[in-house]
């Protein structure tokens, strides 16, 4: 299988303070990769590598076979951005931010315009294309920047937190067009910090902190790898410290992982028969049951602590 992106021993410091260390990473080119971590954790620092912001300070980076020292221009033509910050124009209209994107790809006028109403079309702007930028909605705006990265028709995209402040709706309808991009043989990069975004969209995930890769694998061995099947969440009284050691010393004798967390115990579980000798002993606690996800994965191995810059 061929590699839309890798990774070799890649290092990146600020000031002093490293960002990347080390990095060995690959995506396979047709999969949906996600990217994920706390804020800090190096992701952004990465992904600005790949469209040309960031270079490292050793090791090297190559897209689609083309390494990003040498070969920025032509892995431009060939990806697709969505970055954090659209950075559309805010004096023009929808339609004019995509022409001027046009343009600026080298794009020949009949060329863009047909691509234009293609994805506007695709993505439903055909009654807001002519709507200033700054009078469209935070979905719409999205929409829009989502439309300029696929106009050139890229084969590997490049979604840095695309749904961030997105409402429900907006943020599922974004989640099937990428499904759809998928179904046609797109690579799709991910970075979001909405973990059942990452699960319902992303074959294989890499978890990363302070710069390195805590883990990466398919997302349901992910889960099952560090979360088990199921969770057990008991609520503890927060006066109630004698109920808390109670219960981890229970946990701890039945040889069960957990996760101590203020208020509450996560208990994780492999198979059913473990969770069920468990809860026999807890019928008069108050507890829920429920599967494990990848949020679990997520905190298990970046921490359950909030960030000072989060």
């Amino acid at each position: 299988m061929s590699l839309a992106l890798s990774c070799k021993a890649v290092s990146k410091s600020f000031k002093g303070v490293p960002a990347l260390k080390e990095i060995l990473l690959e995506v396979n080119t047709g999969e949906c990769f996600g990217l994920l971590g706390p804020n800090g954790a190096g992701k952004s620092t990465l992904m600005k590598m790949i469209y040309g912001l960031n270079t490292p300070d050793s090791g090297d980076v190559f897209v689609q076979g083309l390494n990003i020292k040498t070969n920025m221009a032509e892995i431009k033509a060939r990806i697709g951005v969505v970055p954090q910050d659209d950075g559309m124009d805010t004096d023009f209209n929808a339609l004019e931010n995509l022409k001027l994107f046009g343009m600026y790809m080298g794009m020949g006028s009949e060329e863009t315009a047909a691509a234009i109403d293609i994805l506007v079309s695709e993505l439903k702007l055909q009654d807001h294309q002519f709507k200033r930028i700054e009078a469209l909605s935070g979905g719409l705006r999205r929409r829009v920047a989502i439309a300029r990265a696929l106009l050139h028709k890229p084969t590997f995209l490049v979604l840095d937190e695309p749904t961030t402040g997105l409402d429900p709706q907006a943020r599922m309808w974004l989640w099937s067009f990428f499904r759809q991009l998928k179904k046609n043989d797109s690579t799709i990069l991910l970075t979001t910090h909405y973990m059942e975004e990452a699960e319902a969209l992303c074959d294989r995930i890499a978890i990363i902190d302070h710069g390195v890769i805590l883990d990466c694998d398919e997302t349901g061995k992910l889960i099952r790898k560090h979360a088990g099947e199921e969770v057990i969440e008991i609520d503890i009284d927060g006066e109630k410290k004698s109920e808390k050691s109670y219960w981890i010393q229970k946990i701890r004798e039945m040889n069960l992982n957990y996760q101590d967390f203020e208020t509450k115990i996560f208990i994780f579980f492999t198979n059913l028969k473990s969770r069920q000798e468990f809860t026999s002993l807890i019928q008069s606690t108050h507890y829920t049951t429920r599967k494990a996800n990848l949020n679990d994965v997520f905190l298990r191995l970046a921490g359950y602590q909030i960030r000072a810059n989060a």
